[in-house]
């Protein structure tokens, strides 16, 4: 019984290792200069080792970012159904920023994701990869938000429509995070629920008339 468990925890600390060796490496010199040589030899284990775990570098690259995404799938799914989508949507995401920090620095230092999500959106290659992810990510959340309230996402598009909305707040918010002086989670976290609040004004017809 004990050897097993061994096993997986040996398994899953090579894993951290690659991750966090990889991602130091990225941030530190560059996407496309790193290669996944430099990787293994850093950690010491062998390319076949790498591949065990890993397709490629861009799926190192967005392996902590995979995981505070399935998050918050999950805590989407578990709002309470009387929530309306967008409601449910909002506070998804930030009942998530407010315990991811423990679930990140098991896998990597906090500072480390955050220089990797400003990374990601300085490099072209990954840049296009996490749009491509972005559309993926809103399907399942419309697919999510269209189970909860009994709807055909296919005939009626409000879930797609309201999870579009969503995930333009989440873009321009992780741009105007990664310009700011402040790079911490606390700031991101203010940062998300400030812009999701204007939403609603964003949306009003006329601007002029609202102080």
């Amino acid at each position: 019984m004990t050897l097993p468990g061994l096993r997986e925890r040996k398994k899953q600390r090579t894993r951290e290792a690659l991750i966090k060796v990889a991602l130091e490496l990225f941030t530190a010199h560059g996407y496309e200069r790193t290669t996944v040589d430099e990787i293994v030899d850093t950690v010491e284990v062998s390319q076949r080792t790498f591949f065990r775990y890993f397709s490629s570098k861009e799926e190192v690259a967005f392996a902590v970012q995979q995981m505070v995404e399935e998050r918050f799938v999950e805590a989407l799914r578990r709002r309470p159904p009387g929530e309306g989508p967008f409601d449910a949507l909002r506070n998804a995401v930030l009942s998530g920023w407010d315990t991811i920090g423990d679930a990140i620095t098991e896998v990597v230092p906090l500072d480390l994701y955050l220089r990797t999500f400003q990374m990601i959106e300085s490099t072209p290659a990954l840049l296009a990869v996490h749009l491509r992810r972005s559309t993926e990510m809103e399907e399942t959340l419309a697919r999510i938000i269209a189970e909860r309230e009994g709807l055909d996402v296919d005939a009626d598009p409000r879930p797609r429509i309201a999870v579009a909305a969503f995930s333009g707040v989440m873009r321009v918010t992780g741009q105007m995070w990664g310009r700011g002086t402040d790079q911490s989670l606390e700031a991101i976290r203010a940062l998300t629920e400030r812009y999701l609040d204007h939403l609603g004004a964003a949306l009003a017809p006329r601007w002029r008339d609202r102080t």
